[in-house]
């Protein structure tokens, strides 16, 4: 059996009832019928706990491939994620209650990590669903970019096929505007269909044998 594929969203967090993100890995997770097992975890809105429990997530499932999912607010695009930047810096507290103000996520680490993702090919098959799409050059201060930056250090260690892709928030979380769930998974699918395709290659088509 082919190693898994691991997907993470986050729990709500600044006062919402919900969070995107989780809401379309569900839907992902609801929908999946493989080529290979499929891991879903959600992740507390932490710049501690949640990049540990993604670590630790990684150290036990030992995966293929790994997608961080996050909410992004004032966006109407899914967007795959460039870079992890080395910092954190954002207007409001985590979980934890912690306000990051340019704080150095590891002190001795890389300013920044790319992308393992073939952001080309996963852009050009996502834009073939009709779900808006686009490149981002920035996953923000906060902590999905936490979970990006360490991410991207164990995916380096371990080799793995890695990278974090924003959705927009829900209609009914933006007052209308944004993305409804359906597509941020169908986006979310695209993207882990067209990593596996790439490193195991198109399924073997059926034959009719009658």
């Amino acid at each position: 059996m082919s190693a898994p594929v691991l997907l993470t969203g986050f729990e709500p967090f600044d006062g919402r009832p919900v969070n995107a993100s989780w809401l379309a890995v569900q839907e992902v997770s609801r929908t999946w019928s493989g080529p290979v097992p499929l891991v879903v975890e959600r992740l507390p809105v932490s710049y501690d706990r949640a990049p540990r429990l993604l670590a630790d997530r990684i150290d036990r499932i030992r995966p293929g491939l790994v997608i961080a999912t996050g909410e992004a607010g004032g966006r109407t695009a899914v967007g795959l994620e460039r870079v992890a930047v080395n910092v954190a810096d954002a207007a409001i507290a985590d979980a934890d209650g912690r306000l990051a103000v340019e704080e150095r996520l590891e002190p001795d680490g890389p300013d920044a990590y790319l992308s393992a993702l073939p952001l080309r090919e996963c852009l050009a098959a996502v834009r073939r669903t009709g779900v808006p799409v686009e490149i981002s050059a920035s996953a923000g201060g906060y902590v999905c970019n936490a979970v990006f930056y360490r991410l991207m250090a164990v995916a380096r260690e371990s080799r793995v096929a890695a990278g974090f892709v924003h959705v927009p928030l829900t209609p009914a979380q933006g007052g209308g505007v944004g993305m409804v769930t359906v597509d941020a998974a169908l986006a979310l699918r695209t993207v882990v269909d067209t990593v596996l395709e790439a490193t195991l290659g198109p399924e073997p088509a059926e034959v009719d044998r009658t």
